[in-house]
C-alpha cells in the first residue's frame, strides 16, 4: 500500500515538506529553464512542484497512482489531477516533453514497468527528472515523512533501472542536505544546510535527483521483471543545481 495522499498533502504543509519543496524547486528551475512551449506531467505526488512550474509550461498536468489516492490540483480552477494504474498510463504515446518523477518509484511494485510506460508517454528526447530518496541520506530512515516509505536507492540502483527502460542519464545530483526535524528546516535554514552539505559532504543529501533522457535508439525498453518491494505499516491514514558543468564528473 502506498503513502495516502492526504497524508503526503500535510506533510508539505509541514517546516520539512516546505523545506523539501523548495530544495528541489530550486535545482528543478535551474535544470529545465525554458517550459514555455512543453507539456510536462508530474507523477506520484507533485502539486508542490508543479505550483511552481506549471506557470512556465504550455500544459501541465499531475497524475497520482490509484493506490495513493488523489487530490484536486488546482485548486482554484478545473482539475487537472488525473487517477489511473502506474503500470497502464491513460495517455498516448510520446505525450508529453517532461516528466516529473517524485513519490513514486520508491513505493511502485514494480519499477520497471512504470519506467517503461513513462519512456512511451515521452515524446522524443523528452526529458524525466527523478526524485528518490537517498539510500545514504538521513530522510530515507524516517518514517514520518513520505521519504521515509517504501525503498531508497543508491545512484548505481537509478542508473541500472533506467538503462533497463531505455532512459538514458544525463545528470546527477543530491538535494536536501538539512536533517529531517523541524528545527533545521525552518526560517529558511534549510538553504544553509544544502550550501553547506554540497561543499562538505555531497554524497548524504537525502534525495538523489537524476535526469534522464528518452533513448530511440532502441525501439523498446527491455522486458521489465517483477520487483518485490517491501513497505513500512501506516497508522491512519541561484545555487548548484544539475550542472551541464557536472553532468560527466564522477560522484563520491
Amino acid at each position: 500500500m502506498r503513502t495516502d495522499a492526504l497524508q503526503i498533502d500535510r506533510f508539505y504543509q509541514t517546516d520539512q515538506g516546505m523545506a523539501a519543496r523548495a530544495m528541489i524547486v530550486r535545482r528543478l528551475v535551474a535544470l529545465w529553464p525554458g517550459l514555455k512551449t512543453l507539456d510536462v506531467l508530474a507523477m506520484g505526488y507533485g502539486p508542490p512542484l508543479l505550483e511552481s512550474l506549471e506557470p512556465e509550461t504550455r500544459r501541465a498536468l499531475a497524475f497520482m497512482p490509484a493506490e495513493q489516492g488523489a487530490i484536486r490540483w488546482p485548486g482554484a480552477v478545473a482539475s487537472r489531477t488525473v487517477l489511473g494504474e502506474e503500470a497502464h498510463l491513460p495517455f498516448p504515446d510520446a505525450m508529453f516533453d517532461r516528466i516529473v518523477l517524485i513519490h513514486a518509484l520508491e513505493e511502485s511494485q514494480s519499477p520497471p514497468h512504470m519506467l517503461r510506460e513513462i519512456w512511451r508517454i515521452l515524446a522524443p528526447q523528452g526529458r524525466l527528472a527523478l526524485i528518490v530518496p537517498n539510500r545514504a541520506g538521513l530522510w530515507a530512515r524516517m518514517e514520518s515523512t513520505p521519504f521515509g516509505h517504501g525503498r531508497p536507492f543508491s545512484k548505481g540502483q537509478l542508473s541500472r533501472l533506467l538503462t533497463d527502460a531505455a532512459l538514458t542519464p544525463t545528470a546527477w545530483a543530491r538535494a536536501l542536505y538539512a536533517p529531517p526535524w523541524r528545527w533545521s528546516c525552518k526560517d529558511g535554514r534549510a538553504l544553509g544546510w544544502e550550501q553547506a552539505g554540497e561543499k562538505i559532504a555531497p554524497h548524504l543529501g537525502g534525495l538523489i535527483l537524476a535526469e534522464a533522457v528518452k533513448n530511440t535508439g532502441a525501439l523498446t525498453p527491455r522486458p521489465a521483471r517483477p520487483v518485490r518491494v517491501r513497505l513500512p505499516g501506516l497508522e491512519g491514514r541561484p545555487a548548484t543545481a544539475l550542472s551541464p558543468r557536472r553532468h560527466h564528473a564522477k560522484e563520491n
